[in-house]
């Protein structure tokens, strides 16, 4: 495995060697922090699926519409993750952590009182995306440094990223319930009480490493990644309506990226600190892991978009029988989220990850079949559910190959990158196979939206399959 370069020693690193040795205080409320803020994120990035009709009628838009809201949400995300993980250098990772809840709250409860859909954008889209991308960095930065040996650390990343998968799975059945019974706002209004939840419990979090104000920031790197990233998905989100406008985004939002990274080539030559440095991608095991998070992110949100649009759009389903639904893909992800450690003790991160694209992209294919055959909203449950399976499966080992094959001196580096590789997977699938979806919103559309993600689910597994054979936590898990 290619190894990174030795990064210089920042003031405060020895610290964390130190405090990264002994099991945090209070880490029962610790990790519970830490695992719902993962939650309540993921939640957010799926609940508004069965919310479809519901919020169109509501607001006055249409379905396009509210695709947008959901996909720029996502978009803002992976826009700002790699930023976010900075600064969580210069002004501390639980100081970020509470900053981004309280941003996030504030969307949450502009959402719930939204007049328009320009409005819930504001809300949704822009100030809960903002937040999430300060609070989630420390989320993955706190979970590796607090849980130093190899057994605490898969553990955390278990519950953590069980509860984020189950979170993106479970969100349309919950938000669901909520519309029907009370009201689609009434759903953000329940973000908002569980961040005042995760306010409370993170009380105990001691930050390690002691923040560092001199560090610099590269606001421009900032704006041209985030920039570049929101062209792209744009481009993508445009192609219903107008092939040249895609065309033209995409092509300006590639422009934009290759400046980035030729101004973070420039400020790493002439000895400054570029917002991500291009060590963090001579790693080849890393990469692969990234490669695998982003289309895992892009086969659930996407899936789980599709079907539920489809669902209330064609089959004219409701929320709470949508979101009923959906209740056998959270299954499938409790079952094996919660057998994660036994499973890593006897098979390798790689056979795991494999194992868990395959049984998606059958999933993917037993959810075209089956709609096809049947009239019945049940026909998608055995899809939904091998697809719950196959995620719960492979989404912790892929964490763990990409955050452990860092030392702990550029965990705020690689779990901005990581977050934001992931979330850009979400805004993917939902853009990708959404535009696709209500291009047509046909039995034809839906198929084809649905083959879309089983062909970046086979380009998963041929990522999973470069990476190094017999690679478990063990061997991959490095203390810095």
């Amino acid at each position: 495995m290619a190894s990174p370069r030795p990064p210089r020693t920042r003031p405060g690193a020895r610290v964390v060697e130190t405090a990264a040795r002994k099991e945090p205080a209070g880490h029962g409320r610790v990790l519970a922090a830490l695992a719902l803020a993962q939650f309540i994120c993921s939640f957010a990035g799926s609940n508004m699926n069965v919310m479809i009709n519901d919020i169109s009628t509501d607001l006055h838009t249409t379905v396009q519409g509210v695709q947008v809201a959901i996909t720029v949400f996502l978009l803002v995300m992976a826009a700002l993750m790699i930023p976010g993980g900075k600064l969580t250098d210069r002004y501390g990772r639980k100081r970020c952590f509470l900053t981004g809840l309280v941003v996030y709250a504030a969307g949450a409860l502009l959402s719930a009182a939204s007049p328009g859909l320009g409005v819930l954008i504001l809300g949704n889209s822009i100030l809960e995306g903002v937040g999430t991308a300060l609070l989630i960095p420390p989320v993955y930065i706190l979970t590796t440094l607090l849980y130093p040996d190899v057994t605490s650390r898969a553990r955390a990343f278990g519950v953590i990223m069980a509860l984020g998968g189950i979170g993106a799975a479970a969100g349309p059945l919950i938000g669901g319930l909520i519309t029907t019974g009370l009201s689609w706002r009434a759903a953000f209004v329940f973000q908002a009480l569980v961040i005042a939840v995760i306010v409370v419990l993170s009380r105990r979090i001691d930050d390690p490493l002691p923040p560092d104000p001199t560090r610099s920031f590269d606001t421009m790197g900032a704006v041209l990644s985030a920039a570049g990233l929101v062209l792209v998905v744009m481009g993508i989100l445009a192609a219903d309506n107008n092939i040249w406008l895609t065309i033209a985004l995409l092509v300006l939002g590639v422009l934009v990226l290759w400046w980035f990274l030729r101004s973070v080539r420039a400020k790493e030559a002439s000895g400054q600190e570029p917002l991500l440095s291009l060590t963090l991608f001579r790693n080849r095991t890393s990469n692969l892991g990234l490669i695998t998070q982003n289309i895992q992110w892009l086969m659930l949100l996407g899936s789980s978009f599709t079907v539920a649009a489809y669902l209330q759009v064609v089959r004219h389903y409701d929320a709470i029988q949508t979101g009923v639904i959906f209740t056998a893909a959270t299954l499938g992800l409790l079952v094996t989220s919660l057998s994660a450690q036994r499973l890593a003790e006897r098979r390798s991160q790689r056979t795991l990850i494999m194992a868990g694209f395959v049984v998606c992209i059958v999933g993917v294919a037993v959810l075209i079949a089956l709609a096809a055959a049947f009239s019945t909203a049940w026909a998608f449950a055995p899809g939904l559910l091998l697809i719950g399976l196959g995620l719960g499966v492979m989404l912790t080992p892929s964490v763990n190959v990409v955050q452990s094959s860092f030392p702990e001196q550029q965990q705020g580096e690689i779990s901005g990158l990581s977050r934001s590789v992931s979330n850009l997977g979400s805004s993917f699938g939902t853009a990708i196979a959404g535009t696709i979806l209500v291009s047509g919103l046909t039995r034809g559309a839906y198929a084809a939206a649905m083959t879309a993600l089983a062909v970046a689910g086979l380009g998963g597994l041929a990522a999973a399959a470069l990476l190094p054979r017999g690679t478990s936590a063990c061997h991959l898990t490095r203390s810095g």
